[in-house]
């Protein structure tokens, strides 16, 4: 297992379970945590507005790696930002949310370094 925070807060649970619906549950009366249920790799992540993600049910790091380049773009679309006024926006781009090939290069440089996988 593996537990990430990230340098944001996700401002849109719901709003990122309405898009991606047959991949996620949000039940906040139920569980405080937005559950993500990735398809290829096949895993599972909770995603917490807090900015906390725990990723488990991995069978090999690499799974891991790859699971975490196809979120963070998704993540990217439902942050929550600060504009001037020191108010919160949320970025509402559903194109966006689309995971595509290099999503670590589309990546921001505040993407959080990993550690690279043992080989």
């Amino acid at each position: 297992m593996r537990d990430s925070h990230l340098s944001f807060t996700c401002n849109s649970s719901q709003g990122l379970a309405y898009a991606h619906g047959h991949f996620s549950s949000y039940e906040p009366e139920l569980f405080p945590g937005l559950i993500y249920r990735m398809a290829s790799p096949k895993i599972v992540l909770l995603i917490f507005v807090s900015g906390k993600i725990v990723l488990t049910g991995a069978k090999e790091r690499v799974q891991i790696y790859q699971a975490f380049e196809n979120i963070y773009p998704v993540l990217q679309v439902f942050q929550k930002q600060t504009d001037a006024a020191g108010t919160s926006t949320a970025g509402t781009s559903a194109a966006a949310a689309l995971p595509s090939t290099g999503a670590a290069a589309a990546a921001s440089d505040t993407t959080p370094a990993l550690p690279a996988p043992a080989r």
